[in-house]
Parts: structure tokens; sequence; C-alpha cells
């Protein structure tokens, strides 16, 4: 299998917020594209980040990884909802210009995907035709609340939430709450035994691959249908 081609890139950030950095990592001849947003605690290489990028390239998939500016500051308190949203619609705007005529999905790890989906309740993103949520963090681990999901109301485009059964950061109950009042533009796949960041037991006998294969096989198969793409060869 040829390796990916890998591009590092910068986003201006609109308006007057300022450049981040970007990973463009591009298999041959993609089939889609996964706009790529990290989570509140690690940035766009964080070996997660990595992984879940090259299980898609070796699928077929192409992945844009951008940083938010607080990331890229280097500061540990997240951005404001406005100037995440900002970064959102850039990172979209830069995608159209580095990877034209590609259908594009858009989300993220945790804070990244909640981020992604926060702006398409609010803005059109040019090209993005579904959002895939890795880890979606509907609360805080002790403090159970769906308030957090109160602007997936407003998201018109069909959703994919990849969610461990032993994640803290979403009651399964509240999250089947809110996968009911979103109906048919949602959709659910739960990976048994992962934690938010998709970690098993080690009497699981899964392994890091395992979950991988699984997370990827899933976008692929989800975004397929969805983007009435052929199969995979």
């Amino acid at each position: 299998m040829t390796e990916p081609r890998v591009r590092e890139m910068t986003v201006d950030v609109q308006p007057a917020v300022g450049k981040v950095s970007a990973l463009l990592m591009e298999p041959e001849d993609p089939r889609w594209l996964y706009i790529l947003a990290h989570g509140a605690g690690a940035g766009m290489r964080h070996p997660f980040m990595e992984k879940i990028s090259r299980a898609l390239a070796d699928r077929g998939v192409a992945t844009f990884r951008y940083q938010f500016p607080y990331m890229e500051a280097g500061t540990k308190y997240t951005d404001s909802p406005p100037v995440c949203e900002a970064t959102v619609v850039s990172a979209v705007d830069a995608v159209q210009r580095v990877a034209p005529g590609l259908p594009l999905i858009a989300g993220g790890k945790s804070f990244g995907g909640r981020m992604t989906a926060y702006t398409a309740s609010d803005k059109w993103l040019p090209g993005v035709r579904g959002l895939v949520f890795l880890g979606f963090p509907l609360h805080a681990p002790g403090k159970p609340s769906v308030t957090r999901a109160k602007h997936l109301d407003a998201v018109q485009l069909p959703m994919l939430f990849v969610q461990g059964t032993r994640d803290t950061f979403a009651d399964p109950v509240l999250l089947q709450q809110v996968l009911d009042r979103l109906g048919n533009r949602a959709t659910m796949h739960a990976v048994e035994g992962g934690d938010h960041s998709f970690a098993t037991l080690k009497r699981s006998g899964r392994t890091e691959a395992d979950v991988m294969t699984e997370l990827a096989d899933t976008m692929d198969q989800w975004a397929v249908k969805l983007l009435r793409l052929p199969p995979r060869r």
C-alpha cells in the first residue's frame, strides 16, 4: 500500500484571529475527506489523531487536521465559542481550496466534534455533507446533563455518534434521549468497552489496533452510504 502524503499547512482564521497549523493526509485517489478537529486537552498531533487519520487513509479517506488558536498558542484554556466557530469555518474554507471536489464530512474528537456541531448549528459549512463525532462530550464526568446537546437540534446534517460504552462524558441513557430527539438525522455506533479515548480493558482481549479498525470501518461505511459512493475495493 502506498504511503499517504502528508502536507503541513496553515489556516488563516478570520476575522482577525490569526494563523493556525494544519495537516492534510492524502492517500492515493481519496474517496472522501474528514475534517478532523482535536479534543480539548490535546492537539492535532496527538497519537489518537495520527492513528485514526492513518486508519482512514488505509481505507482511501483523506483527513484534514487543524489546531484551535488556544492550542496553537500553547494555553490550556479553550477558546470562546465564537473563536472556535470562526476556526471551524476557516478550516472548511481551506479544505475547499486544497482538496476541491472531494465530498466532505466534518467533526472531531470530543471537544472538536462538539465545536463543529455548534458551528454547523449556526453557519453553512460549504461542501460538508455530514458530521462524525468521536466521543461526543455530552457532559462532564459525574455531572449528567444534556445542556451541551441543545445546539444539535438546529443541525440539519446527518450525524454519526461513535461512543465508547464506558465513556464517562456521556451517560448512555441521556445520550439515547438526545438521539431519539434528533430522529433519523442521528446514527449511533457503540464501541463495546471503550472509554472516552476508546481505550478498552485488557481483559476484553481487544487491542488498540482492533478498536482503530472498528472506528475507521464504521466511519467509512456510514460515509459511503451517506455520500452514495462505491464500496472500497
